[in-house]
């Protein structure tokens, strides 16, 4: 008698095999791949089209007459070429210029400077580098209006001191100054931005700089900067749109005409043209004068996409 056998039927029992787990059919797990699929791709479409609506309309109504400007065409009925009236009814092209050298002097000065502050905090170590830290980003947490004036009147005491000094020059209200030479001093939040970036970069490669004799200015410039070149172009875009629009401080310092940026410039056109400016508005100037202002940064964020997901999506690993 086998040794199986003399075990009787609880051995046999054992040794059956054990069932398996019913699983979903392959089919039906295709199906429902294929409605998740379809629901993504149909909710993706409807945001689209939700958020490419206002600026297909904003194209639309700059090409249409003033009748037909609120008429909500897609395809205008009658087309008109209003850009003409544009430019002949103000200054664009200097005020585009305008805007184009302080955002690029801004961005700039601002991306270098947070990027050398921030290579400091991810790589030196030494006394109070957290509570320092900390104490930059708590000026994240004051809002604009809270140092606006104290801003103006130390732009506005430059401007005396300048005046009185002939050989100086001009700095203050009503000069480009104000609007681009404090970017010199970094940001709080393009500094955090840098930093995070800084501290994923192994620190084995500053090390073996420095064995090679390397000093830090050039280990920042030959490592620590073409390491980070997405997180840097993502940093000037950032700064490039925010000057772009930024309406507040040209409202503040600028009051000679051909010093005026884009975004400032609208808001005359807009005083002039508009409903407020007496008549029953000229709107196809306004609109037309309005995808001006926006167009650039249309193709600004088309060229540079590439490395602006690429510098956002870096930053979404790291953390």
């Amino acid at each position: 008698m086998s040794a199986t056998e003399s075990l009787g039927p609880a051995a046999g029992a054992a040794t059956a095999p054990i069932p398996q787990v019913l699983r979903e059919p392959p089919e039906a797990r295709s199906s429902v791949g294929g409605l998740k699929k379809v629901f993504w791709i149909a909710l993706l479409t409807g945001l689209s089209v939700l958020f490419l609506y206002p600026f297909v309309w904003l194209i639309s109504s700059s090409l249409k007459p003033q009748g037909d400007v609120f008429d909500n065409r897609l395809i205008p009925k009658t087309f008109s070429w209003n850009f003409d009236e544009v430019f002949a009814a103000a200054p664009i092209f200097d005020w585009f210029l305008n805007t184009v050298w302080i955002a690029g002097l801004a961005a700039a000065g601002v991306t270098l400077a947070s990027a050398s502050v921030a290579f400091a905090f991810a790589y030196f170590r030494f006394p109070g580098r957290t509570l320092l830290f900390a104490l930059l980003l708590g000026t994240m947490m004051l809002p604009q209006q809270v140092t606006l004036i104290p801003t103006y009147l130390i732009w506005n005491e430059l401007g005396k001191f300048t005046t009185e000094h002939a050989w100086l020059p001009h700095i203050g209200v009503n000069t480009q100054y104000p609007l681009w030479v404090p970017n010199l001093f970094g940001s709080a939040f393009y500094i955090f931005l840098l930093r995070q970036f800084f501290l994923g970069i192994p620190r084995e490669l500053f090390e073996a700089a420095r064995i090679d004799g390397d000093s830090y200015f050039s280990m920042f410039r030959r490592i620590a900067l073409p390491l980070a070149k997405p997180a840097l172009i993502v940093t000037f875009i950032f700064e490039v749109q925010t000057k772009w629009f930024d309406l507040m401080q040209p409202l503040i310092y600028l009051r000679d005409d051909a010093l005026f940026t884009l975004p400032l410039g609208i808001k005359t056109i807009l005083d002039r043209f508009g409903t407020g400016g007496g008549g029953e508005g000229e709107w196809q100037i306004i609109v037309a004068a309005t995808l001006i202002l926006t167009l650039p940064m249309v193709v600004i964020f088309a060229v540079f996409q590439r490395y602006f997901i690429e510098g956002i999506a870096t930053q979404g690993r790291k953390g």
